[in-house]
């Protein structure tokens, strides 16, 4: 593993075999969200472009997916750490959001003092019911991503 100067005082790990090709540009480090990404700007046709490291390490995804970063550090494009998943699957893998469950799609209700599992479709939230004991939340969650035909990241 090697490491790529950025701005800002940050730096971008790379796995050795991928340092010189990345090393020959700049690069920045560009802050989205709560996360920063290693970029560089590129201009085609006349128009610039942002292009971050991860998707020149693994390649753009394909439609439907998004490129995830395994350890949730933006930093970290060694190839062991990048994927292409959906964003379902990426929205489970958040480290830094506060959840009243560890699983994805549950989270407590405070006023009827219960689990409550709840799966987002195509924009519109569904909720999937109310629950005593959080595994059973979480069950309600997986059977619904599963109908979904997709995978779930965290198993319980």
């Amino acid at each position: 593993m090697k490491q790529i100067q950025l701005t800002q005082g940050k730096t971008a790990k790379v796995d050795d075999c991928d340092f010189d090709r990345l090393n020959q540009v700049k690069w920045y480090a560009l802050k989205v969200k709560n996360t920063f990404y290693a970029a560089r700007k590129l201009t085609i046709d006349g128009k610039k472009n942002t292009i971050l490291m991860h998707h020149i390490v693994i390649g753009f995804p394909p439609k439907g997916l998004e490129t995830d970063h395994k350890d949730g550090s933006g930093l970290n494009n060694q190839k062991e750490n990048l994927r292409h998943i959906t964003h379902r699957q990426n929205l489970q893998n958040l480290k830094h959001v506060k959840k009243s469950s560890e699983y994805p799609g549950v989270y407590w209700d405070k006023s009827r003092k219960k689990w409550n599992a709840r799966i987002k479709i195509n924009g519109k939230s569904k909720n999937l019911g109310r629950f005593t004991t959080e595994l059973a939340a979480f069950a309600a969650y997986k059977k619904a991503v599963n109908e979904l035909g997709e995978e779930l990241l965290q198993e319980s």
